[in-house]
């Protein structure tokens, strides 16, 4: 395991810790989450080291990673992701008809088969070869493995989605400075990440499933993230509901919890979940679109 002594976004020392919870969903190894006072980050600490994040993930329930619909989990997953995609591609095509798409974290590539289908140009990056293979050759996608990020050409994307990915990237300033140098000038950036300050965070606390550790290393409250992209000269132009996840969230909550009525239980806090946030913004997962920022890409010019 690797403890930080700093902030991994802001090298802050004014950490705290504030919770201790367990890996409920596969090794059921105690982990604890930390704050930053000054940006507001919170964040896995002490984590595996990089080369050992894998095994977490090698698990047939894996959703993002299996190919099958398998068991009740796996049904829901597969129903609420068929909705989301034609709700994600109509986020894209109101910010641009058509044009060149690369999905960070694209799974086993769903996502990008619909672009394909709208005659977009696609390319996605998957760290999990198993998902990776099956997209290309399920699909005829284009996928490359995270390492080849750093060998696209910049300014070659009209739109770059990581639809809950940054929370698993190791560094996360790195990757925000990839992908800024990826995008077009005019071009979009669109990141959905669970919301540490949803009603279901809060209520479910060590148990709410949006921490997923150690899958999940960091934990984003829209001040986070607001923070971090502002710390990339990157600026939030929308910031949208994912309405669905309070649901699904709620519903593996009280699995964890091993609460009798999981199903029935989780419908109910989701609906509580998508109320309150109805008022407060804060729903459990939320997509942020954004764009370069202008003004400060005209003040690093030279007189």
């Amino acid at each position: 395991m690797k403890k930080v002594s700093t902030c991994p976004a802001c090298e802050s020392k004014n950490i705290v810790k504030t919770l201790d919870v367990k890996d409920y969903f596969l090794t059921q190894e105690n982990f604890s989450i930390w704050h930053c006072r000054d940006c507001d980050l919170s964040f896995t600490n002490p984590r595996p080291h990089d080369e050992s994040l894998g095994k977490y993930y090698e698990s047939p329930e894996y959703l993002s990673h299996d190919t099958k619909s398998s068991g009740g989990i796996g049904k829901l997953y597969q129903f609420l992701r068929n909705i989301n995609i034609k709700r994600k591609y109509n986020i894209v095509r109101e910010l641009i008809s058509t044009g060149k798409i690369l999905d960070i974290g694209c799974g086993t590539g769903e996502l990008l088969n619909y672009f394909q289908k709208q005659k977009w140009e696609c390319l996605g990056v998957e760290p999990n070869a198993t998902a990776r293979n099956f997209a290309k050759t399920h699909y005829r996608l284009k996928v490359e493995g995270e390492q080849d990020l750093q060998n696209f050409p910049a300014e070659s994307f009209d739109i770059i989605s990581m639809w809950h990915v940054l929370e698993h990237v190791s560094d996360i300033n790195k990757r925000m400075e990839e992908v800024n140098q990826l995008l077009k000038s005019d071009g979009r950036l669109i990141i959905a990440l669970p919301n540490l300050s949803s009603w279901d965070a809060g209520f479910y606390k060590e148990y709410w499933a949006g921490l997923d550790v150690p899958r999940h290393l960091y934990h984003f409250s829209p001040k986070a993230f607001s923070s971090l992209a502002k710390r990339h000269d990157l600026q939030i132009i929308n910031t949208l509901p994912l309405m669905f996840d309070a649901f699904y969230v709620s519903l593996l909550s009280e699995r964890y919890k091993k609460n009798r009525l999981p199903i029935f239980k989780g419908f109910i806090n989701g609906i509580k979940s998508n109320r309150t946030a109805a008022k407060t913004g804060n729903f459990s997962s939320l997509i942020y679109v954004l764009q370069k920022n202008k003004a400060e890409a005209k003040n690093k010019l030279p007189a």
